[in-house]
């Protein structure tokens, strides 16, 4: 039976879309679905940022009656202007395991984006390199935290066979609250007296008053990535939306920033993993038990995600980083967690794997950007 591509327009549509992976990874007992509320929103044009200024169109790809894949086409031009670049993207890609079916995703999204003369796409990005990004390519072992993504183990093979290539890989470390040496501890707290000595002090994030925090938030994050791979600055909207998003599951304990005589200069903010909450919550919905039992279990979860870590260029190489996971493997001890994991880290950036090596860290997770000839 030939395969029919179609178009995402209705508001069916875009419900069909989302819960297609569901259904693909239905019996996958490390599969953890997204929320549907979040990823519902993403799909409204008033209501998430990236519509201020880039644009998506979404496909899903039928046999007879039956879904058996989805894609989005994007165009993300604040990312060109930001890199000098001229590449298109994709994202929400999701396939069974047949060739036809990739192929003819892929084929829809290049012919979307085809009148705009890209030298190639990239992806898979959700919607952008800010957002959930790339596949599992190894550690298929347990499910994903929170906020990182899960695929079948053949997503890799087909892609490269289907001529994809490898754009950048992301690594994932697993750092044991028990494995860490307390030498090392020892060592970040000594390290942390020099530096307050010099200055530079390193507090708990205030969520009672997290908006002032925020523009102080916002104001590190885009100076310590700005060289980053595939970094790209938040507008006020984005950051702003991100933010309030990550106050509803962040805790202090777990939030940190560093200053120097009172000017931000880097910040770290750990997530609990309520995935090991919501992996029970039939097709990510939240309504009208299982966001009660989000609430009551949040702060039961035996892991942490080191979502976000940064400091500012001219502060790195003081062993600030080493000091953020230092606190955060001190309070996982404290409540008797299991560890954390550090995602995700870019292969390139010597620094933090250093940081999460030093610390024990295993890597036991690997992610990847492809691109995509035109």
């Amino acid at each position: 039976m030939s395969i029919a591509i179609k178009e995402v327009v209705s508001n069916s549509d875009i419900k069909k879309f989302i819960d297609f992976a569901h259904e693909l990874y239905a019996g996958d007992k490390n599969y953890v679905p997204e929320l549907y509320m979040a990823q519902r929103e993403m799909f409204d044009k008033k209501k998430f940022p990236f519509y201020d200024y880039g644009s998506v169109k979404s496909f899903l790809a039928y046999r007879g009656d039956k879904i058996v894949g989805r894609i989005s086409a994007i165009r993300n031009e604040r990312y060109n202007e930001y890199h000098k670049s001229n590449i298109g993207f994709f994202g929400f890609l999701e396939f069974t395991q047949d060739k036809a079916v990739l192929k003819a995703l892929l084929d829809a999204a290049k012919a979307h984006l085809s009148e705009y003369n890209y030298d190639y796409l990239m992806g898979p990005t959700n919607f952008t390199t800010n957002e959930t990004s790339g596949f599992l390519i190894d550690g298929f072992h347990e499910p994903p935290k929170i906020m990182m993504p899960y695929n079948s183990s053949y997503y890799n093979d087909m892609l490269m066979e289907a001529g994809l290539e490898k754009e950048m890989d992301m690594y994932a470390y697993m750092i044991g609250s028990k494995l860490v040496s307390d030498k090392s501890i020892k060592l970040a707290k000594m390290l942390e007296e020099r530096l307050a000595k010099g200055g530079i002090k390193i507090r708990n994030i205030s969520l009672k008053s997290f908006k002032q925090e925020v523009g102080k938030l916002k104001k590190v994050y885009n100076a310590a990535w700005e060289n980053n791979w595939g970094f790209v600055p938040f507008t006020d909207r984005e950051f702003n939306h991100m933010a309030d998003g990550l106050k509803m599951v962040a805790e202090e304990e777990f939030a940190y920033m560093a200053e120097h005589e009172g000017e931000p200069i880097g910040f770290s903010i750990s997530l609990p993993d309520i995935n090991e909450i919501t992996k029970s919550f039939k097709k990510g919905r939240l309504l009208p038990f299982n966001i009660i039992k989000l609430l009551l279990n949040r702060k039961k979860t035996s892991y942490v995600r080191i979502a976000a870590t940064g400091v500012k260029e001219e502060y790195r190489r003081k062993g600030i980083e080493a000091i953020f996971f230092a606190k955060n493997i001190l309070e996982a001890r404290k409540r008797n967690l299991k560890g954390g994991e550090a995602s995700w880290i870019l292969e390139s950036n010597e620094e933090m794997v250093l940081s999460a090596e030093k610390l024990n860290g295993n890597r036991y997770k690997t992610y990847r950007l492809y691109k995509l000839p035109v």
